[in-house]
């Protein structure tokens, strides 16, 4: 189990990682002091030479070489529920998220034979993008740690977007969203928990303004939700991790 030193430090060197197997082996030292045995971070499509896609798997080789070779990163059930959510959900609990229908139920029964057991799955959708996951697994027979959970889903989130820049790392590169100096200091604080109401306090501002900040801010970046706003900019620069966490 991990408490919030490990998150941040986990955080700190994820958003410094400049290559795929440094990523590997960074998540597979979280993977197991999270008490899980396996990881993946994909996206949910075929993998083809000429597309640029985020795909770093620690899962039994035999399952991964069945689940390539019949394609299942859009059919995959788990895949599947994680696109009906925002937040990470147990593998137990998909039946809550989407029917299973009985060639979702074999697929489950075959992962369990390659020695997959429960897992608990973190959504990624980004506009404009194919959705993606960052899941972790038990091994058969293991039993998932419920009471970690809140910051195993924080993990997932940095984790995939940790793999998303290394992968857009090959396309030509463009020019980032920009905040101003007063959207950074509301996206930081933001990332600190804090509600329009308490930042506008903080910064001696008015709740509507910090709101209006705040949306812009979200516009830039083309996201909905304030978690993923804050990720974003974290990995671009555009607030600290001394911002979120103190200095």
């Amino acid at each position: 189990m991990i408490g919030l030193g490990q998150f941040q430090d986990f955080c700190a060197v994820a958003a410094t990682i400049r290559d795929s197997r440094a990523l590997a082996g960074l998540m597979a030292e979280i993977t197991r002091e999270m008490g899980f045995r396996y990881y993946a971070l994909v996206h949910h499509i075929d993998l083809k030479p000429a597309v640029s896609s985020v795909h770093i798997v620690d899962y039994p080789p035999d399952w991964v070489e069945r689940f390539q070779a019949h394609r299942l990163y859009a059919s995959d059930p788990i895949h599947r529920a994680s696109h009906r959510t925002n937040v990470g959900f147990a593998w137990s609990a998909v039946q809550s998220l989407i029917t299973l229908s009985a060639a979702d139920r074999s697929i489950l029964a075959e992962a369990h034979d390659a020695g997959l057991g429960d897992g608990f799955t973190v959504p990624a959708h980004i506009p404009g993008e194919v959705n993606g996951s960052c899941s972790f697994a038990m091994g058969s027979g293991d039993v998932l740690d419920q009471r970690q959970l809140p910051l195993v889903q924080l993990i997932g989130s940095f984790a995939f977007e940790a793999a998303r820049r290394l992968s857009r790392q090959t396309q030509a590169p463009c020019e980032g969203p920009s905040l101003t100096e007063r959207q950074a200091e509301c996206v930081a604080l933001v990332a600190r928990g804090k509600t329009d109401w308490e930042i506008s306090q903080i910064l001696g501002i008015g709740q509507e303004t910090v709101i209006q900040h705040v949306k812009d801010a979200r516009d830039r970046y083309g996201v909905t939700k304030r978690t993923l706003l804050a990720i974003r900019a974290l990995f671009d620069g555009q607030i600290s991790f001394a911002d979120v966490f103190g200095r």
